[in-house]
C-alpha cells in the first residue's frame, strides 16, 4: 500500500534531496493522515454516541486533533519550502518545527479537556452498550493506525523529517491507546461496571499528555539550538580527518536552520610548513564534498600547525595525555609557545562539554588548575595561558585569574 502511494503520487521518488521530491512526500503524508483520521473520527464519534461511551468518544476526539495536527503540519511543510529571500537568507525550513509545536500544543489542549469529561463519567457513570460494532470500528482503527505509524515512519525516515517521526510515534501511541478502550469496553460490558468505562476514558487522556508533553519538548529542542547529532559530529570528524594534511579538527558549530539548511564552522589543523595553495585546495575539497554528502554549507578555519619543533610537539603529546587522564571528554588544541629569558608561556585552547561552563560548575577551572600544576611540575620556568571553552566553540570562558598570567 504505501509502495503503490509513493509510486503514484510521489514523481521521482529516489530523489529524496530534490525539494519539489521532498514536498511532495510531505503532501503524501499529511494528505493520507488528514483523510484517515477524519474517517475514523467520524465512525468512532457516531459509535461512542449512540452507545454513550465516552471512552470511545475520547478516542475518536483524539483522531480529530490527530487530523488537525495534520492540517497543521501541512501548512508548516508549504511554509518550510518557501525560497529564501532578502529577510531570511538561509530559507523557511523552520516553519516545520513551529508546526510541530503548534500541532504538539494542540495535542495537551485535546488531552485537558478529554481529561475533565472523563473525570465526570468516572463520578458519575453512565450505563455503556458495547457490542460487535463498537468492536469493529476500534479493532479496524488500531489496524488503521498501525499502518499509519508505519507509513509516517517511512516517509520521515526517507526525507529526514522529525515532524514525521513524531506523527509515527503519535500514531503508534493511538494503537496504545485504542487497544485500551476496547479491552476496557469489554470489560464493562463483561462485569457491568460502567465506571470502567470513564476510567479507561481518563488513562487515554494521560496517555494523550504525556505524548504531548513529550512531543513539545522535541519540537522545541531545535528551535532552542539542541546539540547536534553526534554520529553526525563523528562522520564530519571522520570525514575531514581522512583528508591529506588534515592534523586535527575543532571549535565546531553546527546551526539548524531546518531541514536541508544546515550550516557548519570549524577549524582544521595543517602543518605550517605545507604548501599553502594546497593547504587551502584541500579546505576547499572538504567544503564541497560535505555540501555533496551531507548538505552542509561548511565555513573552514586554517590552523598552521608548527609540527617540526621538537618542544613544542613534545608539550603538546604531553597535554593531551594529561587531559586525557584528567577530563576524557576535554580536548587540547591550537597550542604554541612564547618563550622569553626568564619564563616561557604556554599558550594553548581548552574545549570541554558546555555544561562545565556554566556559573556554579568548577570542573572547567580545575581541569585548568591540574594542567597548569602538571606542566610546571615538568617545566618550572613554563605556565600556562588556558582559553576554556564549549566542545562547539560557543559560550567561551577565558579563565583570567592570577594563576593564568606569567610573571613579569
Amino acid at each position: 500500500m504505501t509502495q503503490w502511494l509513493i509510486r503514484l503520487f510521489v514523481k521521482d521518488s529516489a530523489n529524496t534531496g530534490s525539494a519539489s521530491v521532498r514536498s511532495a512526500y510531505a503532501d503524501l503524508a499529511c494528505i493520507t493522515g488528514i483523510v484517515c483520521n477524519v474517517l475514523l473520527f467520524a465512525g468512532k464519534f457516531l459509535v461512542g454516541t449512540l452507545f454513550g461511551s465516552v471512552a470511545i468518544t475520547a478516542d475518536a476526539m483524539n483522531n480529530l486533533s490527530d487530523a488537525s495536527s495534520n492540517i497543521v503540519s501541512l501548512a508548516g511543510f508549504r511554509l518550510g519550502a518557501r525560497p529564501a529571500d532578502e529577510k531570511h537568507p538561509f530559507g523557511h525550513a523552520r516553519y516545520e518545527y513551529l508546526a510541530g509545536l503548534a500541532v504538539s500544543v494542540m495535542i495537551l489542549v485535546i488531552g485537558v479537556e478529554l481529561l475533565k469529561e472523563s473525570a465526570l463519567k468516572v463520578l458519575q457513570p453512565t450505563p455503556v452498550s458495547f457490542g460487535w460494532l463498537s468492536a469493529g470500528v476500534l479493532v479496524a482503527s488500531i489496524a488503521v493506525k498501525l499502518w499509519m505509524s508505519l507509513f509516517n515512519h517511512r516517509i520521515g525516515v526517507l526525507i529526514d523529517s522529525e515532524t514525521l517521526r513524531a506523527t509515527a510515534a503519535d500514531a503508534r501511541n493511538d494503537v496504545i491507546s485504542t487497544a485500551a478502550v476496547l479491552a476496557a469496553s469489554i470489560a464493562a460490558k463483561l462485569s457491568g461496571i460502567d465506571r470502567l468505562d470513564g476510567l479507561a476514558g481518563v488513562a487515554v487522556a494521560l496517555f494523550i499528555l504525556y505524548s504531548g508533553i513529550g512531543l513539545v519538548r522535541d519540537t522545541l529542542d531545535p528551535i532552542l539550538g539542541a546539540a547536534p547529532d553526534p554520529a553526525l559530529i563523528e562522520r564530519i570528524e571522520r570525514k575531514v580527518l581522512s583528508y591529506p594534511g588534515v592534523l586535527g579538527i575543532h571549535d565546531m558549530m553546527l546551526h539548524d536552520y531546518g531541514p536541508g539548511n544546515r550550516l557548519v564552522s570549524f577549524h582544521v589543523e595543517m602543518p605550517a610548513g605545507a604548501d599553502v595553495l594546497q593547504s587551502h585546495d584541500t579546505i576547499d575539497t572538504i567544503e564541497k564534498d560535505l555540501m555533496r554528502e551531507e548538505g552542509l554549507i561548511a565555513t573552514i578555519h586554517y590552523d598552521p600547525v608548527v609540527t617540526d619543533d621538537a618542544h613544542v610537539n613534545e608539550l603538546r603529546a604531553f597535554l593531551e595525555e594529561e587531559t586525557a587522564r584528567l577530563e576524557p571528554e576535554a580536548a587540547v588544541h591550537d597550542l604554541r609557545i612564547v618563550p622569553g629569558p626568564s619564563h616561557t608561556n604556554v599558550v594553548f585552547d581548552c574545549a570541554v562539554p558546555p555544561d562545565y561552563l556554566s556559573g556554579k560548575d568548577r570542573r572547567a577551572a580545575r581541569l585548568a588548575a591540574a594542567l597548569r600544576e602538571a606542566v610546571k611540575k615538568k617545566w618550572p620556568d613554563h605556565f600556562c595561558v588556558i582559553r576554556m571553552e564549549s566542545n562547539y566553540g560557543a559560550a567561551k570562558l577565558r579563565l583570567e585569574t592570577d594563576e593564568n598570567l606569567s610573571p613579569e
